[in-house]
């Protein structure tokens, strides 16, 4: 099969478009003939760390239909169209096939299109987790969005609309335009105005992406907010991890996630987006001989929503 492979050696992205052996599942696995992967942080961030999945091949949010299972497996057959989660089990989306346990995997209605499921996984579960269960979300609150623009921002508007919350979302003056479709009730164009300086407080804030000290995102909480780091620079996330406990003596809560996996959580995400509640904004599509490219794109910071490998 065709695959992108991670070598060290390889010039001048490191990702190389070549043929490797196609996978077979064990027992507890499916294999799954892949319709569309998307690229996530996790995939570039990882890279850059020298984390490299076992079988060199990144790529965690797929699509696509299952090709064989192994003979424990109960909840999939041959020809189930599915979505899958690879970041707990190994990675390996940037290829034509990969295997999955069946946690990772969940049946992808016939409504939801391939490249449409593949953008949800990680971004999707990600915004939900951070909202729901470290924000602990609640109808009329005031929550804040920092970063809108990327995967993770696009549906964390939308999610916070969905759970009637009044939304104010950063972003910089070209996704403007797009953070106001996507239902924020107030968009700040951090390239003209220092959200952290106004009069405005929050109940809530989402910090995707962003340099601002914690200090600053503190002083603009209202009693009892919280805050939650879901991204950004890894000096910003390392403060948070470190110093964001030491912060929240008080009725202000600083905290950060490490998002999870999650069946049930992805269920929700792609039953919204079967019922037009929310929806994926992809920037870019390519095809499988452009992960390289892909993956630069996606490093530089700029994208706007999700960027999608359609490979069939």
């Amino acid at each position: 099969m065709k695959a992108v492979v991670y070598n060290k050696k390889g010039l001048p992205d490191k990702l190389i478009y070549c043929d490797v052996e196609k996978p077979r599942p064990n027992d507890n696995e499916v294999l799954i003939k892949i319709h569309a992967v998307s690229a996530n942080a996790a995939d570039y961030r990882s890279m850059r760390m020298g984390i490299i999945p076992k079988k060199r091949i990144f790529g965690a949010d797929i699509a696509g239909r299952v090709e064989s299972v192994g003979k424990n497996i109960r909840q999939f057959k041959p020809g189930d169209e599915v979505i899958g989660d690879l970041s707990d089990c190994g990675f390996g989306g940037f290829a034509e096939y990969a295997v999955a346990p069946e946690k990772a995997l969940i049946p992808k209605p016939t409504k939801v299109l391939f490249e449409i499921a593949a953008a949800l996984p990680i971004a999707g579960i990600t915004a939900l987790q951070a909202l729901r269960d470290k924000g602990n979300i609640q109808k009329g609150q005031k929550v804040l969005i920092v970063g809108s623009g990327g995967g993770v921002g696009t549906f964390a508007v939308q999610l916070a609309k969905y759970f009637g919350a009044e939304v104010a979302a950063v972003c910089s003056s070209k996704n403007v335009a797009q953070t106001s479709s996507l239902g924020a009730d107030y968009v700040i164009d951090y390239t003209k105005e220092d959200f952290t300086k106004n009069k405005r407080c929050y109940d809530l804030i989402i910090a995707i992406n962003g340099n601002h000290p914690l200090f600053a995102y503190k002083r603009i909480l209202n009693p009892n907010g919280i805050y939650v780091m879901v991204g950004g620079a890894l000096l910003q996330i390392f403060r948070s991890i470190l110093f964001g406990w030491l912060m929240s003596f008080g009725s202000k809560k600083m905290c950060s996630l490490a998002a999870k996996s999650n069946q049930k959580d992805l269920e929700f995400i792609v039953k919204l987006v079967e019922d037009d509640k929310i929806k994926p904004i992809i920037d870019r599509r390519y095809s499988l001989d452009k992960v390289a490219d892909c993956m630069k794109y996606l490093g530089e910071g700029h994208a706007r929503g999700k960027v999608v490998i359609n490979v069939e």
